[in-house]
């Protein structure tokens, strides 16, 4: 008999797996780990249909195979699953995503301010690494650095980045309207790039790759101002397209 209340109940936990998928493993590293459980969930189910077919000796192989596959990924995917699992347990992130859901006020001087420090640092050849973090991307940070929850000013950046200062190498992370972190290593890209990259381009390369946050990189060497989103680099010389984009990552 079709119980449509059974129908309503996979319905809806079909969509709360597929939302958690679209907001914390879709476009990270993490997704790799998923898609091989799904291999695996696969590889276990065909093990049971071949023993069900009586083609034992197959279906037998395909299982402990699955089985020995399980506990490699285990060791494989050890950092991810550190990562996530810490992630959960992490009561103030979840506070700050939930907060994040609410309804957010554009501040166009923060948003100003970025732009127009990302501008002179281009100009003077000033390399710079600026965060953007996703919903609890904040875990795929290897270090945070120096806490600061400071008010975003071009001076501020400016004066971070700055060559002689001791936090000029590492990466600013923005939450909301604010400098959080100071300071902070980024996990490095093992991808082959271009010779003409360089290490804060492998670092905003590599937490691309790794989380669904976005950062923005000034090169030392030539002065040009990308963006590292998805694994993925965008070049911007025209800063109203700057603009416009970071103001679409600070306010999504």
């Amino acid at each position: 008999m079709f119980n449509w209340m059974g129908l309503v109940q996979i319905v809806i936990i079909a969509v709360m797996v597929w939302l958690f998928y679209r907001s914390f493993i879709q476009n990270t590293q993490s997704e790799k780990l998923v898609r091989g459980l799904l291999g695996l969930a696969g590889l276990w189910m065909l093990s049971f249909v071949l023993m069900w077919l009586r083609l034992d000796l197959l279906g037998s192989f395909l299982h402990y195979t699955a089985l020995f596959l399980s506990l490699s990924l285990i060791v494989v995917f050890q950092p991810e699953l550190r990562k996530f699992m810490a992630l959960m347990g992490n009561v103030d992130e979840w506070r700050r995503m939930l907060k994040r859901g609410g309804v957010k006020t554009k501040n166009t001087q923060s948003l100003d301010a970025i732009v127009s420090a990302a501008e002179y640092m281009s100009q003077k050849h000033t390399g710079a690494l600026i965060v953007f973090p996703a919903m609890l991307d904040e875990s795929a940070i290897d270090k945070k650095g120096v806490r600061l929850d400071a008010r975003i000013s071009t001076e501020l950046l400016l004066t971070i980045f700055f060559d002689k200062t001791p936090l000029h190498d590492g990466a600013v992370i923005v939450e909301k309207d604010r400098i959080a972190y100071a300071g902070a290593i980024l996990p490095l890209s093992q991808n082959n790039l271009n010779w003409k990259y360089g290490t804060r381009h492998r670092a905003a390369l590599g937490l691309s790759e790794v989380s669904r946050a976005t950062v923005l990189v000034v090169s030392e060497e030539s002065g040009d101002i990308s963006i590292a989103e998805k694994g993925k680099f965008t070049k911007y010389d025209d800063m109203k397209k700057l603009r416009a984009k970071l103001e679409k990552v600070l306010y999504k």
